[in-house]
């Protein structure tokens, strides 16, 4: 009986049947005949309400679900969920399935409404947008089954619950991987970037033959052989590069429900694959007060892993960012040349001007590349029109703001640091773009 009565619900149809019985019954007080019509209607009424339940309940297992999980969640991507729906009743099932969905996208009219015919699969989809990393629990699939009467519903509680990890978007990379493929110098349309520089690594030694560079002459070698003998060398691919993750406060402003942290984590794992695919060594840290989260750059199968799980558990501590103790840290801990790729975010001259001797220094001994971001919200108060002299004042602000990044990335360029500003949703795309051309110049 408990199990019923947890089970069983009374339709709102048969409220309002009732209540019309019920104003029949009151008016039957003064026509009597309504009165024993209304008798008649009320016996009719129990009688198809014991008949529902009994259709309800006579098939044990007249609803099963089959739900299809992603092994883990992509943090900012469509992640597709799939629900198999079969029927066992042998009438037409009239159904509302009810998903228990993860606190965190807070959604609790999340519904499916459904007509089935007996012994029929249903196959739904749906997609879930997780906008922040960590453990995601789904809970049952709550399936309401009613009969063609639609007078009584049973509840059906489905599904095992499982808890998924969200980790940082890896459904993007793919996406990405042509660009680690593209060749500039091959490609018919693109235009050729001169290099700058270039760094070679010693192949072997050999035979002079004309057209040979004279400059890789080995002379000892061309001695003891009694001939012109040469240094061949191939270019160097396998170049340090890390991205370094600033987990201060400025990189909790949100856009598209996203913080600039969880935008730079996402980054950080696409470019890292990238760089892996151009034969160079991928390595990462993160910093706050301290620094965090150190994966020495090296080119081997797991390291992709590794840095997966290390961005998965990156959070913050809503501190200012230590920018003196990072240069003390990296002077000490990396001690080859190599491309840093910074994330981190200045609104003003004033907030880059107190880290600024940090990062010149930095960029002494490495190839420093900060990427910082846009206020895209700036840019709707700035094309809105202005109605009153309020809107005004908030357009020259918003101008302001925006006429400091400019100069931020002027006095950047000043002191040779490379810079990226971008939109946070083009953040990935800007700085892999920005990563190959640094690469195709030979700069590092």
């Amino acid at each position: 009986m408990k199990k019923l009565y947890q089970s069983l619900f009374l339709n709102n149809r048969l409220f309002y049947i009732l209540g019309s019985i019920a104003v029949l019954f009151i008016v039957g007080y003064f026509i009597p005949i309504l009165f024993y019509i209304s008798k008649i209607l009320c016996l009719i009424l129990a009688l198809l309400v014991l008949i529902d339940i009994i259709l309800l309940y006579k098939t044990k297992e007249g609803i099963t679900v089959n739900r299809i999980l992603p092994e883990r969640l992509s943090n900012g991507d469509a992640n597709k969920i799939t629900l198999e729906i079969t029927t066992s009743y042998p009438f037409i099932s009239h159904l509302s399935i009810i998903e228990e969905l993860p606190y965190q996208f807070q959604k609790r009219d999340f519904i499916f409404k459904l007509k089935l015919n007996p012994n029929q699969l249903k196959t739904l989809h749906y997609d879930v947008n997780p906008t922040a990393r960590g453990n995601y629990d789904f809970g049952h699939v709550n399936v309401y089954a009613s009969t063609p009467l639609q007078l009584a519903t049973k509840k059906h509680t489905l599904g095992v619950p499982k808890t998924l990890k969200c980790y940082p978007s890896f459904l993007k990379l793919r996406a990405f991987d042509f660009k680690a493929f593209t060749d500039a110098t091959l490609s018919y349309g693109t235009k050729k970037v001169r290099r700058i520089g270039h760094s070679l690594e010693f192949e072997q030694i050999k035979e002079y033959i004309a057209g040979d560079d004279i400059r890789t002459l080995n002379w000892k070698a061309t001695a003891k052989r009694n001939q012109l003998m040469v240094n061949q060398y191939v270019e160097e691919k396998s170049q340090p590069v890390y991205s370094i993750i600033d987990k201060g406060r400025a990189m909790q402003m949100h856009f598209n429900n996203i913080s600039l942290l969880d935008y730079a984590v996402n980054a950080t794992l696409a470019i890292s694959n990238v760089i892996l695919r151009k034969q160079d060594k991928a390595g990462m840290l993160s910093f706050s007060k301290n620094l965090e989260d150190l994966i020495v750059a090296e080119q081997r199968n797991s390291q992709m892993n590794l840095i997966s799980e290390a961005l998965y558990n990156i959070t913050t501590d809503f501190s200012e960012s230590d920018f003196s103790s990072l240069y003390a840290i990296i002077k000490r801990k990396i001690t080859n040349r190599s491309l840093l790729i910074l994330y981190t975010n200045f609104e003003t001259m004033d907030g880059l001007n107190r880290q600024l001797p940090y990062l010149r220094a930095l960029a002494k001994n490495h190839l420093l590349l900060i990427v910082f971001f846009k206020n895209t919200e700036l840019n709707t108060i700035i094309n809105s029109k202005s109605e009153n002299l309020q809107d005004v004042y908030d357009t020259i602000i918003a101008e302001k703001f925006m006429y400091e990044k400019k100069r931020i990335v002027k006095a950047l360029q000043k002191y040779g640091i490379q810079s990226v500003l971008t939109e946070p949703q083009n953040l990935t795309g800007d700085t892999i773009n920005k990563y190959l051309e640094l690469k195709s110049r030979g700069l590092f």
